[in-house]
């Protein structure tokens, strides 16, 4: 299903152009075009699902699978030297755009890129609070 007022919708399906590098039933997968590194791809869904608490489980299953296909290929085509995948859920996490995809961002070494966050020191007790809520 696809929602008419989805950007990603349109590039997946076909009604926007785009780089894509691979494609089935399923997904699309796109050149992103603000990349963070040479070969940053996007794994979109044809259908619309705004984030990873609405995919489908076997869709989402899918969706790693592929992005393991891709990995190995940018690694050995493109000579990256490690690989990032991403995937943001809601604007406090960083989503800009409200359909599922994942980020597969080749790495190079020295390209200057950072996804990284400033470690917290949680005392023994609060770690065991939050063990004991996730468990």
């Amino acid at each position: 299903m696809k929602k008419d007022d989805c950007i990603f919708c349109k590039l997946a399906n076909g009604e926007i152009p785009t780089n894509a590098i691979y494609e089935d039933d399923t997904f699309k997968v796109i050149l992103d075009m603000g990349p963070a590194a040479k070969g940053h791809a996007l794994i979109l869904p044809k259908d619309h699902y705004d984030n990873l608490f609405e995919i489908d489980d076997q869709v989402a299953g899918k969706a790693m699978i592929l992005a393991k296909k891709l990995a190995n290929k940018m690694m050995d085509k493109l000579g990256a030297d490690g690989l990032n995948l991403v995937q943001n859920n809601n604007e406090a996490a960083g989503q800009t755009v409200n359909h599922f995809h994942l980020h597969v961002i080749p790495r190079y070494k020295d390209d200057g890129q950072h996804i990284l966050w400033e470690p917290t020191k949680p005392s023994e007790e609060e770690l065991k609070e939050v063990c004991e809520l996730l468990k």
